[in-house]
């Protein structure tokens, strides 16, 4: 046998091994488990931040590495793919993961590749509804919106905005998806139903980046080029009622996005703001009970961040550096290292809690509000 041929059987006994689910959250056990899974590469194509693949930490155990999930090959002397985003269903126990060209579903305790589809346009960041069954896919910053079945990959249809389709996130309750393009300060809003545009927010004061909605569908905040903050609309009228500019720091260079603020999210109670500050390498904290909302602490990085998203419990901010944040502290509590000790970075993360041999809880890449209540009820 070649040295070859032992060395692919090696390479497929060790996928297999990390495929296996670990013995958390077992049938019968009671127990819950509370897991992070990180998609890799999720800072562009850096392989240095963790190589490629979903990464599991396990969050009991001061998130602790567990395992490695395959997602696609990288052929040899070639560089992997950029992840653009996940996103998880605990209705259906499946784990989604894009990338420029393509998605992959994966079941989430096994880590089994359930099926691999590239889209016309490519893929961007996606959103699944609560649901479980439907995903929009924004093209990789192209005029539309890729309509897919959760279950089989298929194409349902497509929406057209022709904003350079690129954040995309769904409504608490799964009425609304609310999408946002590079090329446009107007956040469109699409009936999930009907999957046509059914109104805007905006415009803002420059082309929308990350964004993020409370849990009453009345209000998005949203980063936009060329502010070190954020700018807050109405959802209900579609009029921008706030900038909040980040004082005390000045805007910079950045790394990457070429954004001063690129990742904003709300805390799950929806008291808090946080932003990040590429330039500076900073979260800053708002108060969100006011409005505009005030700003308090700020936090210092280890790197500069682009993302920003908070634990299913909200105890914990996940900053795309890989650092853990305790929300209420304030302090830094741990920073995610792979198996191989080097330091993981991405933008791409998302929480579940298992049970019973379960997943009982999925969380959001996005750091939206978890308040719910609609006007009139």
């Amino acid at each position: 046998m070649t040295s070859a041929k032992l060395q692919r059987i090696a390479q497929g006994l060790l996928a297999l091994s990390l495929a296996i689910p670990p013995s958390y959250g077992q049938k019968g056990d009671g127990k819950e488990k509370h897991l992070l899974y990180v998609a890799e590469p999720g800072i562009r194509n850096y392989e240095e931040f963790g190589g490629v693949g979903v990464l599991v930490f396990d969050i009991d155990a001061g998130y602790k590495f567990v395992k490695r999930m395959p997602t696609w090959d990288v052929p040899a002397g070639e560089k992997p793919v950029n992840v653009k985003g996940v996103a998880a269903s605990a209705r259906t126990g499946r784990l989604y993961v894009s990338n420029i060209n393509r998605i992959i579903a994966l079941d989430l305790l096994s880590g089994r590749k359930i099926w691999d589809k590239a889209y016309e346009g490519g893929c961007d960041r996606l959103s699944i509804s609560p649901d479980g069954k439907t995903l929009y896919v924004p093209q990789f910053e192209g005029p539309f919106w890729t309509v897919v079945n959760a279950a089989t990959g298929s194409v349902i249809t497509k929406i057209e905005a022709k904003s350079a389709s690129h954040n995309t996130t769904y409504s608490l309750d799964g009425a609304r998806v609310y999408l946002a393009g590079l090329k446009s300060p107007v956040l469109s809003i699409a009936d999930a139903k009907t999957h046509k545009i059914v109104g805007t927010a905006g415009p803002f004061a420059n082309s929308i980046r990350p964004f993020t909605v409370n849990g009453s569908d009345t209000l998005c905040f949203v980063n936009v080029n060329g502010l070190l903050g954020f700018e807050i609309g109405d959802l209900r009228t579609g009029k921008k009622l706030h900038r909040v500019e980040v004082q005390g720091y000045q805007q910079g260079k950045v790394k990457r996005h070429g954004c001063p603020s690129h990742g904003v999210g709300l805390t799950p109670d929806e008291k808090e703001v946080w932003v990040v500050d590429g330039a500076n390498e900073f979260v800053h904290v708002f108060d969100a009970t006011a409005m505009p909302p005030k700003q308090g602490v700020s936090i210092k990085l280890r790197e500069s961040p682009g993302w920003i998203s908070f634990s299913l419990d909200g105890k914990y901010a996940y900053s795309s550096t890989g650092e853990i944040i305790d929300a209420a502290s304030k302090k830094i509590i741990a920073a995610l290292t792979d198996e191989t000790g080097r330091q993981v970075h991405s933008e791409k993360m998302v929480d579940i809690i298992v049970a019973n041999g379960k997943v009982i809880k999925a969380g959001n890449q996005f750091g939206v509000g978890m308040v719910p209540g609609h006007v009139g009820k």
